[in-house]
């Protein structure tokens, strides 16, 4: 995870983004595989007061939706929108 970055939308709403990285073994036809993916995250309104208590390397679970958005540069790139995020010990 990386610390948040905070943006204020036109209508005064709360974004925070940051990203966070997800690494299990997966079962697939029979045999053990890596799985890894780094993944940005947005906690909009109510939740992105959440993301001031993240540390970098915290374990986090994040419950949400994914939602294509586009970078700078044009390319679609896949954003988890939180709805719920748990810090885990």
């Amino acid at each position: 995870m990386k610390p948040p970055k905070q943006s204020t939308s036109p209508a005064g709403i709360v974004h925070n983004q940051f990203s966070i990285d997800h690494k299990s073994i997966q079962n697939e036809a029979g045999l053990n595989r890596q799985a890894f993916v780094r993944i940005q995250v947005v906690a909009t309104g109510d939740l992105s007061h959440l993301t001031r208590e993240l540390v970098v390397g915290q374990h986090v679970k994040v419950m949400g939706f994914i939602n294509r958005h586009e970078s700078r540069n044009g390319n679609p790139i896949l954003v988890l929108h939180a709805q719920q995020i748990q810090m885990i010990n």
